[in-house]
This record gives structure tokens, sequence and C-alpha cells, in this order.
């Protein structure tokens, strides 16, 4: 039935009972679940700020310590979903717009499946646009499963 399963993952309740029901159609489906959690900047003024000061994290931009706590939310959700009995789990990060990067990296690697929760930790721009689970299942064809 499934091959591929993407779970978005940004470590918030509905992202992890995501993952949890992406382990329970793989192990019923011998599908493969790619982890992706997506990171960017909340507003111009954290970017800006991360020009003229370092971050917490060893002097790094706020680009790299963003990226370093994505790296980690995607390698505990890895972790759960082996802890839940899938057998393939890959972890991945990348950097965009939340809903476009899920859908393109989707396509990129062949998914047959998008699952994501029905509320993340998104900012309140999405209150204002549509939740990152809205406009994925706008944006893309593959199925996706809102949980």
């Amino acid at each position: 039935m499934f091959k591929r399963i993407l779970v978005a993952y940004d470590g918030s309740n509905g992202a992890w009972e995501a993952i949890g029901k992406a382990a329970e159609l793989a192990k019923i489906t011998g599908a493969e679940i790619l982890v992706l959690t997506v990171y960017r900047h909340h507003s111009m003024l954290e970017a800006s700020l991360s020009m003229v000061r370092g971050s917490d994290r060893e002097g790094g931009s706020l680009d790299d310590t963003m990226r370093a706590v994505a790296r980690e939310a995607a390698e505990e959700a890895k972790s759960q979903a082996r802890e839940l009995g899938a057998d393939k789990v890959q972890a991945f990060i990348k950097g965009g717009n939340y809903a476009r990067t899920i859908v393109s990296f989707a396509r990129e690697k062949g998914c047959d499946l998008i699952v994501v929760g029905s509320r993340g930790l998104g900012s309140s721009e999405g209150y204002m646009l549509g939740s990152v689970s809205h406009k994925v299942t706008s944006l893309t064809d593959t199925p996706v499963l809102v949980i």
C-alpha cells in the first residue's frame, strides 16, 4: 500500500502523534519512514539579530542554532518511530517555508503518503494564513493524513 511515508515533525504533540501513526502504518505495510523537520527564521527581527550576535550554542549564528535544534528534534522522532516498531527510518532537516518544503521534499523523495499533525508549534502567522497541515493538503497531490 505505502512504500515511503513522510512525517513532518516539529516537536509538537500533534507531530508526536503523527510519528506514532506513521510507525503503525509502516509496520503494516513495510514502508520506509522519512522524518522531516523544517526550520526557518520566524521574524525579520530574529533574522537581523542573527547578523549582529551569536547564538547560545558555541558562538554560532541563529541559523546554526535553529539547524541544531531541528536536527535534535528529527533524531528524537526517528528514535521514537524505531521504538514503536518501524524498521526503516531516516531523519532529515531542511530550511525554508514549512508547507512548501514538506511538499517539495515529498515529491523529491517519491513519498506516497505525508503524515502531519493538525496543530504544530507554528507562529501566529499560522492563525492568519492557515495552518501548515491545511497548506500541505492544498499544495500536493500526494495523499495527506492529518492527525
